[in-house]
């Protein structure tokens, strides 16, 4: 027996029940064919009944004699435990039978961040005399001013930018929208960056304005601007397709070396200090929260943790009694 077909019925049951990304569903069906794949080979033929709490242990038992970190190894086990209660939802298997075992508890690490000045000096590394340079610059001017994902970086669309507003429109995790204002800095990079832009199809247009219709050689026929590979993506490749995730996190390692920071700097390290500056800054928590995403308070509270250090640094700098 393999836990293949029920994994697929699994995957459906998420897009359609749950609303999560595509992404996420094919991380919980990679995971669970992986625990599928090692009870094949830890027990040849198995039933459900065999997957219980010594089975699970095992598994994670050759997870960590793999080196998987603790942050893998919960997500896995995140993975397995909804899967099973799915199976229990359709009646494969009885509640009580549930193979349940305690997550590894997780090491706290805080979040890396930049200065202002190592922000500025990365800004400024692309060679704006190219179209690549151009795009570059803007792509990193839109993830600190916005603090966005690079998933949902890559999926912005010429209609998602509105210049009159200052806002853009996000497709975030679970398929959710938000609107998040973006400041003129940013803007005008991306309006730099579309000026160079050859293909028709990516000229300036007005902000959420829809594609021109064109008219066909038919008496009432109408046929939709013919578009690059890119269709209405804001960042294309080199090819005029739409940018990836790895194309972006390349861009970064392009232009790190150059600057002085050596520490290991990702795209995500933006949304970072996009966090931690505002709340340096002064701003509400709950805000900040909205801004980018967060589901509850509790993921954007890390950030309080860092201003909390360099506050306390700050204060045994300067304090005659700290």
């Amino acid at each position: 027996m393999s836990l293949s077909r029920w994994i697929d019925e699994f995957a459906v049951s998420l897009s359609a029940g749950r609303n999560l990304s595509e992404h996420t569903i094919r991380g919980y069906q990679s995971d669970l064919l992986d625990l599928d794949r090692f009870l094949q080979g830890e027990f040849g033929e198995y039933t459900l009944e065999k997957v219980d709490r010594y089975a699970i242990r095992l598994y994670l038992a050759h997870l960590k004699d793999r080196s998987y970190a603790r942050s893998t190894i919960a997500r896995k086990l995140a993975a397995i435990r909804n899967f099973f209660k799915f199976l229990c939802r359709e009646g494969h298997c009885e509640s009580d039978s549930l193979p349940y075992t305690r997550t590894p508890k997780l090491k706290k690490r805080l979040p890396t961040f930049l200065g202002l000045e190592e922000v500025m000096e990365l800004l400024k590394s692309p060679n704006e005399s190219t179209t690549l340079g151009l795009r570059d610059r803007a792509i990193m001017e839109t993830l600190y001013a916005t603090g966005i994902r690079v998933s949902e970086l890559v999926g912005l669309n010429l209609s998602s930018v509105d210049y009159l507003s200052g806002i853009i429109k996000v497709a975030g995790k679970g398929r959710k929208e938000r609107i998040v204002p973006v400041g003129d800095q940013a803007l005008g990079a991306i309006r730099r960056y579309l000026d160079k832009r050859s293909p028709v199809s990516t000229k300036f247009r007005p902000p959420m304005a829809r594609p021109r219709l064109k008219a066909g050689r038919g008496d009432q026929s109408t046929k939709v601007e013919s578009l690059p590979k890119g269709g209405e993506a804001l960042f294309l490749n080199r090819f005029g397709g739409r940018l990836s995730s790895l194309s972006v996190r390349r861009l970064f390692d392009k232009y790190v070396p150059a600057c002085s920071s050596s520490r290991n700097i990702s795209p995500h390290t933006l949304r970072h200090t996009f966090a931690t500056h505002l709340l340096d800054a002064g701003a509400d928590l709950r805000a900040v929260q909205e801004l980018l995403g967060h589901i509850t308070l509790s993921s954007t509270q890390i950030y309080t943790h860092l201003t909390t250090r360099r506050l306390k640094a700050v204060y045994a700098k300067a304090h005659p009694r700290a």
